[in-house]
């Protein structure tokens, strides 16, 4: 089975990396103490504090492995030339509807977070912006209704 490849920017593989490395070397060390500690309190089959611990345990291993199957299948994305719109742009649209305008930076599923600015390339705006230039009108079908954006900037 091909495990699917993760879009990341440089910065989002970075904080990746980063918070892999602080759940190994931080937070393994700390509910191993905590699961040492709830042993110390004797019989294990009526210790709840063994049962968090071990609980804590296994979910910590589980996105320990999640991070690093992400990691490990992680292509970092480049932005283009700024004349179009790719993955890793930052683009300045303005809705037509409301005259707003909104800076968006385009990135993969695993880095979206909109009330940060960062839209995945599989959303709907998304999907939308990839590949447009400056001065297109984009419609997008959101919940809604249908939204028109003009494309004002776009920066590597």
């Amino acid at each position: 089975m091909t495990e699917k490849k993760v879009m990341l920017t440089e910065d989002g593989y970075n904080k990746l990396v980063e918070k892999l490395d602080y759940l190994k070397s931080v937070r393994r060390i700390e509910v191993a103490e905590r699961l040492k500690a709830a042993i110390a309190l004797g019989d294990l089959s009526e210790n709840s504090e063994y049962d968090d611990a071990k609980n804590e345990q296994a979910f910590l291993e589980g996105e320990i492995q999640e991070l690093e199957t992400k990691i490990r299948n992680s292509d970092i994305i480049k932005a283009g030339d700024g004349k179009s719109v790719t993955m890793g742009s930052r683009v300045k649209v303005k809705d037509l509807e409301f005259d707003e305008e909104e800076t968006f930076l385009i990135v993969g599923s695993t880095e979206a977070d909109p009330d940060e600015g960062k839209i995945s390339n599989e959303s709907p705006l998304g999907m939308a912006l990839l590949g447009q230039k400056i001065n297109r009108v984009i419609k997008v079908n959101a919940p809604a209704g249908i939204i028109q954006y003009k494309i004002i900037d776009i920066k590597k």
